[in-house]
């Protein structure tokens, strides 16, 4: 399955599973690439010297290539891009920032860049910006979001319309159908997160796995759009920030309800109440808890056999 993501990222497949707070820590990361995948660490829930753990633990767990998530809004963004430079991490997936800052030096240290986008102004950006590649995020996604709220069936031809970069579909993909769907759109890979985030690697508590694989159509809605649009599971929480949101309520009054450490309560802790629960619609179709090395291969298999029927039809 060779195209310009696989030659890019030097993997067998082009499949990469998402940098997600609370769930993408080395041993993920490095299940989906020893499987064929690009395996990245979530930095964003981290601090400098765990990174810099996960990213050795990574290396010693594969000799396959994987990446470092970064969201560069992150208050600990520039200590983190050190320790990915001096660890030498062949590729750093940026979100939720500029993504002019930071890919010169990062080309400078020999380090590809990726970066994740929700719309066509953005995408023109980052070729501007020269990264390598980008990653278009619909609406369908869990943890941040667009604000345009623009689904991924219509902004993979949008994107690919605007720019010839590599481009890589996320939101809402799962299975192999819906790799195959994203390919037909123009993507050349996806990125899945909720799909990851539901396997045996991911360090995501067990309640929430749990909660996440009985949801339902329709459990999830996006929140928080004062601050940064996130999808979340209709808990209490959401229930209080939906309150404050229909009344009104101004972004620092959103921030002081959020306040902080409030995924790691729900998503790693899993207080089910209380917490923040990301995650994106998708969920709607999982129902197991697999190791991710399978969830590759299952991916593999099932575009190979939908574009060999949809060949037939």
């Amino acid at each position: 399955m060779e195209n310009r993501i696989t030659s890019l990222l030097g993997t067998a497949y082009p499949i990469i599973s998402g940098g997600m707070v609370w769930c993408s820590g080395w041993r993920l990361a490095a299940a989906v690439s020893e499987a064929g995948g690009l395996g990245l660490i979530g930095a964003g829930s981290m601090n400098p010297e765990l990174l810099r753990e996960h990213i050795r633990k990574c290396r010693a767990a594969t000799d396959k290539p994987f990446g470092v998530n970064m969201p560069l809004m992150f208050y600990l963004a520039d200590d983190m891009m050190k320790v990915v430079i001096e660890e030498r991490v062949p590729v750093v997936f940026t979100s939720a920032g500029n993504p002019k800052k930071w890919t010169q030096t990062l080309h400078d240290a020999g380090i590809k860049v990726v970066h994740v986008v929700a719309n066509t102004k953005f995408a023109l950006k980052c070729e501007e910006a020269g990264v390598d590649a980008i990653v278009a995020e619909g609406f369908e996604a869990g943890g941040h979001n667009g604000r345009e709220e623009t689904t991924t069936m219509v902004l993979i031809p949008q994107i690919r319309k605007a720019t010839n970069l590599p481009l890589i579909a996320a939101g809402g993909i799962a299975t192999g159908a819906g790799m195959l769907a994203a390919m037909a759109l123009g993507a050349e890979g996806v990125q899945m997160g909720t799909r990851f985030a539901l396997t045996q690697e991911s360090s995501a508590s067990d309640a929430f796995k749990e909660l996440c694989i009985g949801l339902n159509e329709g459990d999830t809605m996006l929140s928080l759009k004062k601050l940064s649009p996130t999808r979340l599971i209709k808990n209490d929480f959401f229930k209080l920030i939906e309150d404050a949101e229909n009344r009104g309520a101004s972004a620092e009054e959103i921030q002081e309800l959020l306040g902080r450490g409030r995924a790691k309560l729900g998503i790693f802790d899993g207080n089910l109440s209380d917490g923040e629960l990301e995650i994106g619609q998708v969920a709607s179709l999982v129902r197991d808890l697999p190791k991710a090395g399978d969830v590759v291969r299952m991916m593999v298999c099932e575009f190979e056999e939908r574009k060999k029927a949809l060949s037939e039809y």
